[in-house]
């Protein structure tokens, strides 16, 4: 709240003093759900809560090391377009405030509020252990993913250069990917993607949230501007590289009104396809979004919820494969009509068209580095 009060949820329980920090998207730190016990700030009546929260320091990004065993995650669901997925880090420093991945951080210990976005694990050998399951026999080819929960090229991606190591390996394979970004960043890869886009190997599809720069700040406070984006859009179809923007998620009364524009920016940038999906608050991300918006924008607030609710059928959010990505009722029919109506003005297809035009057939098991060619078999005939 603006005065720097708790904010308490009408849906979630209890209290929480707010944690927001310069430069971070979410302003709380929630338990971790699968713990037994949890710890609550408690005012004894001497100002000590008030104290200990007035004057925050800026909080600064941790790095652990993954020690995954396969590169690889799996999904069986019907919502999306893709089975398998590569995700070099787990958290993002971006900080989206909405973001879906959020929950998953749970899975570590850690809280999907500011832990998500300061305490960051990556996967050191991502490369070599994708290398390893392309090579199993029987693998079948298929697209893969890279961005699916969180961004490839957040900022210690610069350093790092996992997603570009990933890369690497699936252009020796001919092997498809797509990816989906909100950064600026996936231009240092232009040499890789430039060649496998030639190959029909690779799309790209940018996420642009609002083309307002105050908006996006706050919601998004360490992701690449919108006209950055936009500007990557522009560079990545004059190299060739087939182009989507996801104008997503859309907000009911906070971004909702920008859709028809975002889509006449990522046309005019040289984007071929383009989708939507609504606001999703599965889990954590509800108590952190309504923190957020009383923070933020607590004029509105409740009319903020109050439409997510008639799209989620009176409660903030509907789990339930086919209808978790577009909602239901008058409002959410409103925004697929709108759309619809300018994607098709603008001739932008759905954003699933171009990951299924990708080439699986050109699939290849490359020799393995410093071994000597394997003989060629003799023909019989």
């Amino acid at each position: 709240m603006p005065d720097g009060t708790p904010h308490l949820s009408p849906d979630l329980g209890h209290a929480l003093p707010p944690l927001a920090r310069k430069g971070r998207g979410a302003g709380l730190n929630p338990p971790v759900r699968f713990e037994r016990s949890a710890r609550e700030a408690f005012d004894d009546g001497w100002g000590t809560l008030e104290a200990a929260f007035a004057e925050l320091p800026p909080l600064p990004t941790t790095l652990t090391k993954d020690s995954a065993r396969s590169a690889l995650a799996w999904n069986e669901s019907p919502d999306i377009g893709f089975d398998r997925a590569v995700n070099p880090y787990r958290g993002c420093e971006h900080g989206c405030v909405y973001c879906y991945a959020r929950p998953s951080h749970a899975y570590l210990g850690l809280s999907p509020g500011l832990d998500f976005e300061t305490r960051l694990l990556f996967k050191p050998e991502v490369a070599a252990l994708l290398e390893k399951e392309l090579r199993k026999p029987g693998y079948e080819p298929k697209p893969i993913a890279l961005g699916s929960n969180t961004d490839p090229y957040q900022p210690v991606e610069r350093t790092l250069k996992l997603t570009r190591a990933v890369l690497e390996v699936l252009d020796r394979f001919n092997h498809p990917v797509t990816i989906v970004t909100k950064s600026a960043g996936v231009l240092r890869d232009l040499d890789i993607l430039t060649g496998m886009a030639q190959r029909n190997l690779a799309r790209v599809c940018l996420s642009v949230t609002t083309l307002d720069p105050k908006l996006a700040r706050i919601m998004e406070p360490r992701a690449a501007s919108p006209e950055r984006r936009l500007a990557a859009v522009r560079e990545l179809t004059a190299a060739g590289v087939p182009t989507a923007v996801l104008a997503a998620p859309m907000i009911p009364s906070v971004n909702d009104a920008e859709l028809e524009s975002i889509l006449e920016r990522a046309a005019a940038a040289g984007a071929t396809h383009a989708g939507y999906v609504l606001l999703r608050l599965p889990l954590e991300i509800k108590q952190l979004f309504e923190e957020w918006l009383a923070r933020h924008m607590p004029d509105r607030a409740a009319r903020v919820l109050a439409l997510i609710r008639q799209t989620r059928g009176g409660a903030l959010y509907d789990s339930r494969f086919g209808v978790r990505q577009k909602g239901t009722g008058v409002y959410a029919e409103m925004l697929a009509q709108r759309f619809a109506v300018a994607a098709r003005r603008l001739g932008l297809e759905r954003r699933g068209g171009g990951v299924g035009a990708l080439d699986c057939s050109q699939f290849r098991v490359p020799p393995v580095a410093g071994a000597a060619a394997a003989p060629a078999q003799l023909a019989l005939f």
